[in-house]
């Protein structure tokens, strides 16, 4: 098999409003997948504000999205620099250990070098052991110093409020 790897367009919404659902799914959680589309599409146009940015992985003899990876800037205030946020990256299954999870990876290496990041970073779940371990292939460390908090939509209504 044969695939390339692109920057996602507006018009990519409903391929990867599919592929967050499987990811969901293999992440045990579709009760919390609620992709919008229209949404999605409206969120990597390039003038949106905020925005985000994602890649798609499609095969060459059919061009079916076979995988992606969204993401982000964030910014460390010590470094007083911009990073790359990894939100999500996915691969459908049958497709795995075909090297596109690598090459969506070294596409996001390859982004946040030449937008000058200092620091790529994302989360992976702690049952994931196959992730974690092609993770570590890489040469990413577990940060295990820190946790990672989260306010939802009612709490943050509460606390706005």
């Amino acid at each position: 098999m044969s695939y390339s790897i692109r920057m996602a367009r507006p018009a990519d919404a409903p391929e990867l409003a599919r592929l967050i659902n499987a990811l969901a799914a293999y992440e045990r959680l579709s009760h919390q997948s609620h992709p919008v589309v229209d949404v999605l599409a409206e969120q990597l146009h390039p003038d949106a504000q905020p925005r985000i940015e994602a890649l798609v992985a499609e095969e060459d003899d059919t061009g079916k999205c076979i995988g992606f990876a969204l993401f982000f800037h964030n910014y460390s205030t010590f470094l007083t620099n911009f990073g790359l946020f990894l939100e999500d990256l996915f691969v459908e299954p049958e497709h795995r250990g075909a090297g596109v999870g690598f090459a969506l990876f070294k596409r996001l290496a390859t982004i946040a070098r030449d937008r000058g990041c200092q620091r790529f970073e994302w989360n992976v779940l702690d049952w994931n052991e196959s992730a974690i371990t092609f993770y570590e292939r890489l040469g990413a460390s577990t940060l295990t110093e820190w946790e990672t908090m989260r306010l939802e939509r009612n709490a943050i209504e509460a606390l706005a409020d």
